[in-house]
C-alpha cells in the first residue's frame, strides 16, 4: 500500500505555491494524498502568521493533524515558525519545526538518506486552473506593521530561467492561466548581473506557447512605473486586471505605516492603467484600525473605495504582530471601533463591486471556468481576464475551458451570463 500525505496551507499565495510543490515532490516519491478519514503517514503545515487570527488558526491546524494522524511525521515551517518556535515545538514532540530559510529543502528533513530528491517546482497546480508561479521572496521594506521581513528574510529572486522551464512544465500539463507571485514582487530582479526587471520577465513569459493568460501579484503602487506598466497593457496575453496594495486612503496613516506612496501616487497608477484600458479593474488590501487612525483617516479610505470602484477588496482589521513597530504604538484603535469600521468597509466594498459590475452588464467577454459554484449546484463559475466573476449554468460545461459569454444580470457577488 502506498504511504500517505497530507498538506495545510494558511496564508498568501507564495504558501500555496510552496505547498504545491511538496505535493508534486511527494507524489514523485510515490506517496498519494490522503484523504479526510484517511490516516497519512507525513503531514506537512505551512503556516502563516501575518495576523493573530492566522497564528490561531496555524495551531488548530497542527493540534487536528497530529489527533486524526497518530503517529505520523508532522513537519511545521512557513512564518509563523519564526516568531513561535519553542511553543510549537511545546505542543507535541513529534512536531519537527523546519525554518523559511530551509523551506525548499523540507523534503531533505523528511527524508535525510535520500540523495535524488525531486526539484523544488510545480508541475501542476492541484483543483485550480491558475498557477502561481513564484518568482520572489523576502522583503526589505520593513512596513511599521508587518512581521514578513523579520520572518521572511530579506529580498531574494528566482532565476529566470528557472522560472520559464516551471511554467512551460505548467502549460505542459494544461494550465492556461499563469500567476506570477511573490512576497514582494515588485522587488524582482531574476538574480541576474545586471538585473532583470518584472517587465522583462513578463515579455519572456507571454512568448510561451499555450499560456493564454498572465497576471501578476501585489504590487505597491509606486513600483508600477511606465516600463511595467507598457508590459501589463500592451503584451498580448496580460489581463487588464491588477492587485495594486493601498492599506489606507489617509496620507498620515500612510507615513505611519511606513509605505513609499501617498494616496494621490495610488491614483495617479490607477488612473495610468484604466485611462489606457477602460475596462481595466483593479483589487486591493486595506487594513482598518491601524494605531492612530482617526474617523477622519478612516473616511479617507472609504472615499477611495467608492471612487476607485474596486473588483474586490481584501479588508484586514489591525491585529498588533511582535517585532514590529506599530505593536509598540501608544494610540491604538479598540477592538469594538476595529469590528464597526471593519463592518463599514465591507458594506462598501461590497457596493462599489456591484456597482463596477453593472458598467459590464451586456457585454460579451471569454471566461475561464474555474469550479463549480458552491451555492448553485446546476451552476459553474469563472473569471473574466479583468477579474470579474461570473456565474453561468453548467450543463456541458467543465473546468478549465475557456468561453465566450455574455453577461446579462448583476447579483450580490458575480455577474449572472450565458454561454455564446
Amino acid at each position: 500500500m502506498k504511504k500517505k500525505f497530507k498538506i495545510q496551507t494558511l496564508g498568501c499565495r507564495t504558501n500555496q505555491y510552496e505547498s504545491q510543490a511538496y505535493h508534486d515532490q511527494l507524489k514523485q516519491l510515490g506517496f498519494v494524498e490522503g484523504k479526510n478519514n484517511e490516516k497519512a503517514d507525513v503531514c506537512i503545515v505551512n503556516t502563516c502568521t501575518v495576523t493573530e487570527s492566522a497564528d490561531k488558526s496555524s495551531r488548530y491546524k497542527i493540534r487536528s493533524l497530529l489527533k486524526e494522524n497518530p503517529g505520523a511525521k508532522v513537519f511545521v515551517t512557513g512564518c509563523m515558525v519564526e516568531n513561535e518556535r519553542k511553543a510549537l515545538e511545546a505542543m507535541d514532540p513529534n512536531i519537527k519545526i523546519v525554518s523559511n530559510l530551509e523551506k525548499e529543502n523540507l523534503l531533505s528533513h523528511i527524508f535525510p538518506d535520500v540523495e535524488d530528491l525531486p526539484e523544488f517546482q510545480i508541475k501542476e497546480f492541484d483543483v485550480r486552473t491558475r498557477a502561481f508561479v513564484k518568482v520572489q521572496d523576502g522583503c526589505n521594506s520593513f512596513c511599521t506593521y508587518c512581521v514578513i521581513p523579520y520572518v521572511r528574510g530579506r529580498s531574494r529572486s528566482k532565476k529566470e530561467e528557472e522560472i520559464i522551464k516551471e511554467i512551460h512544465e505548467l502549460v505542459k500539463n494544461g494550465y492556461q492561466e499563469i500567476v506570477l507571485t511573490g512576497i514582494n514582487i515588485g522587488d524582482y530582479d531574476g538574480a541576474a548581473v545586471p538585473k532583470k526587471r518584472l517587465s522583462d520577465l513578463i515579455r519572456l513569459v507571454d512568448k510561451i506557447d499555450g499560456v493564454k493568460r498572465i497576471r501578476v501579484s501585489s504590487i505597491d503602487p509606486d513600483e508600477v512605473d511606465d516600463d511595467l506598466a507598457d508590459a501589463i497593457l500592451n503584451c498580448e496575453k496580460t489581463c487588464p486586471s491588477m492587485h495594486i496594495v493601498l492599506q489606507s486612503g489617509s496620507n498620515v496613516i500612510l507615513k505611519r505605516m511606513n509605505r513609499k506612496y501617498t494616496k494621490q501616487m495610488f491614483f495617479d497608477t490607477v488612473e495610468k492603467m484604466t485611462q489606457a484600458n477602460p475596462d481595466f479593474t483593479v483589487t486591493t488590501d486595506i487594513i482598518v484600525g491601524f494605531p492612530g487612525e482617526t474617523e477622519s483617516d478612516f473616511q479617507d479610505s472609504l472615499d477611495v473605495v467608492k471612487k476607485v470602484k474596486f473588483a474586490k477588496v481584501h479588508m484586514f482589521p489591525y491585529s498588533a504582530r511582535p517585532r514590529t513597530r506599530s505593536a509598540l504604538y501608544k494610540d491604538p484603535v479598540s477592538l469594538d471601533v476595529i469590528q464597526k469600521r471593519k463592518q463599514v468597509m465591507l458594506r462598501e466594498a461590497e457596493k462599489a463591486a456591484f456597482s463596477l459590475r453593472e458598467q459590464f452588464i451586456g457585454r460579451e467577454f471569454d471566461v475561464l471556468l474555474e469550479a463549480d459554484d458552491d451555492m448553485h449546484d446546476d451552476c459553474i463559475s469563472g473569471y473574466t481576464s479583468n477579474f470579474l466573476r461570473v456565474r453561468i449554468p453548467k450543463k456541458g460545461l467543465s473546468q478549465n475551458q475557456i468561453v465566450r459569454v455574455k453577461l446579462l444580470k448583476n447579483a450580490s457577488d458575480a455577474l449572472l451570463g450565458k454561454v455564446l
